[in-house]
Formats: C-alpha cells, sequence, structure tokens
C-alpha cells in the first residue's frame, strides 16, 4: 500500500475537499457520496487502494442514512425490510463478493473503464430525465441484484444498476432508500471480507486518515440533510452530474492509456 498519510498537505486538502464537498452533496440531494469519491480516487491513485480508503467513510454515511428518518432502529429496519426483499440482498450480496474478487484478479483498466461506462448510463439517464424501469419478476430480481452486486462490488455504483429495479418494485421512496442502503450495507461488507488482506496492511497514518474522512463525511453529510429543507434539490443533482461527467472521463482515460 502506497503511504497517503505523510506530510503532503495539497494531497490532504484535496482529500478533505473531495470527502467534505461528497458527503455534503449527498446530504442535500439524496445520492453522490460514494461514486463521487470513488471515481475521484480512483484517478489519483490505484483502484483497489481507492476502494480500501472509500469503504469505511461509505459505511459510516450508509448507516447515517438508514438512522435518519423514519422510527425503526437499524436492526428493526433489517428485519422489516429484509422479509421483504431477502432474495435482492442475498443476490447483491452474492455479486458483490465476486465483484470484489474482480479487483483481486482483474487489470484495474478494466474495471476503469467499467467504471467509466456505468457513470456514463448514469448521467445520461438522469439528463434525459427518463428513470429505466425493469419487470418486477423473481427472475429479474435476481439478476439485477447479482449483476448490481458485482458492480458494487468492483467500483462503488451499485446503486447505479440497482435503482431500476427497485423504482419498478415499488413506488415508496423511503422504501426504495431503505432497501437500497440495506443492499450497499451488505455490498460493503463484502468488500472488508474479500479485501481483508489490502485493509490490514494498510498503515496507522492510513487509518488515521479514514478515521477523520469518517468523522468528515458524517458532518457534511448531516449539515447537508439540515440544508435540504432550505436548497433547491434539482440544483445540487445537477452539480453531481457535471461532477461524475469530468471525474467519468478522466477514469475512462486512464483505463483506455493503461490498455495502450
Amino acid at each position: 500500500m502506497m503511504n497517503i498519510a505523510g506530510n503532503d498537505s495539497t494531497q490532504m486538502l484535496v482529500l478533505t475537499i473531495i470527502f467534505a464537498l461528497a458527503s455534503l452533496l449527498h446530504g442535500i440531494s439524496g445520492l453522490g457520496a460514494t461514486l463521487v469519491t470513488t471515481t475521484a480516487l480512483a484517478s489519483m491513485y490505484p483502484l483497489q487502494h481507492a476502494i480500501v480508503l472509500v469503504i469505511f467513510p461509505s459505511l459510516v454515511v450508509n448507516v447515517m442514512t438508514w438512522l435518519v428518518g423514519g422510527e425503526r432502529t437499524i436492526w428493526q429496519n433489517f428485519i422489516y425490510y429484509g422479509r421483504r426483499y431477502w432474495l435482492l440482498a442475498l443476490t447483491s450480496l452474492l455479486g458483490s463478493i465476486l465483484g470484489a474478487k474482480l479487483l483481486l484478479w482483474v487489470d484495474s483498466a478494466y474495471i476503469l473503464l467499467l467504471l467509466a461506462a456505468v457513470i456514463a448510463f448514469y448521467v445520461v439517464s438522469s439528463l434525459l430525465g427518463k428513470q429505466i424501469r425493469l419487470p418486477n419478476t423473481k427472475p429479474m430480481l435476481i439478476a439485477v441484484g447479482f449483476g448490481a452486486g458485482v458492480i458494487g462490488g468492483s467500483t462503488n455504483a451499485m446503486s447505479t444498476i440497482l435503482m431500476m429495479y427497485l423504482l419498478s418494485a415499488s413506488d415508496d421512496k423511503n422504501t426504495i432508500a431503505k432497501v437500497g442502503n440495506m443492499c450497499y450495507f451488505l455490498g460493503k461488507i463484502a468488500q472488508i471480507i474479500v479485501l481483508r488482506e489490502p485493509i490490514m496492511a494498510l498503515s496507522s497514518g492510513e487509518w488515521q486518515l479514514i478515521t477523520f474522512l469518517s468523522v468528515l463525511s458524517i458532518v457534511t453529510l448531516l449539515v447537508g440533510i439540515r440544508l435540504r429543507r432550505y436548497l433547491p434539490q434539482a440544483r445540487f443533482r445537477q452539480l453531481i452530474l457535471l461532477i461524475l461527467i469530468v471525474l467519468g472521463i478522466r477514469v475512462g482515460w486512464q483505463g483506455i492509456t493503461a490498455l495502450l
């Protein structure tokens, strides 16, 4: 693992800005934190290392999303939605395990291109204002859950695929958010299990950095949630799309040049 937690104050400032901005926008608009931070870091560090750095800050943002809103605890949410969507959760977990293993098995250039392709799909569908809805059938549930898990485990972009099914399965925004976050949470657990060796190889300085970024993510997420009622969410969703376009082009170019 490369040591990124040294005395490079410029690097630290860049990381602070990336995570603070991503979590703030996530709090305001309800999306973007994991995808923005992963894509930004993937353009700065090797992809596997970027994923490892993002796992724990993403996990705390995920848990906070579960805690904010609703009357149930995290465990009660798991029981309530798990009974109804256990097959989706299971297939996404299995897919996430395979996706995380791809980080160890496959040339990162191919995964960078996959990440760029998923971002392009997400941005184009969002700009067109069309929500792609898939048939609410068991075979489709299994296919989407597993596919979303593979993409999520390898690129942290699970939501781009998972949302297409959840929008067809329910019209309740709270249910969509809670079930989505349940699958994201399981995806993070899968990444921690599969990538345990790179995680254990992190230096004490890197753990301090991850702790700082996790706390920063919580604080800025809560600020964003407080600002949500006062600010137009649509504008910030557009800003996230603009950021993702720039980052997507950058990681796509990285993947292309790595293959040439």
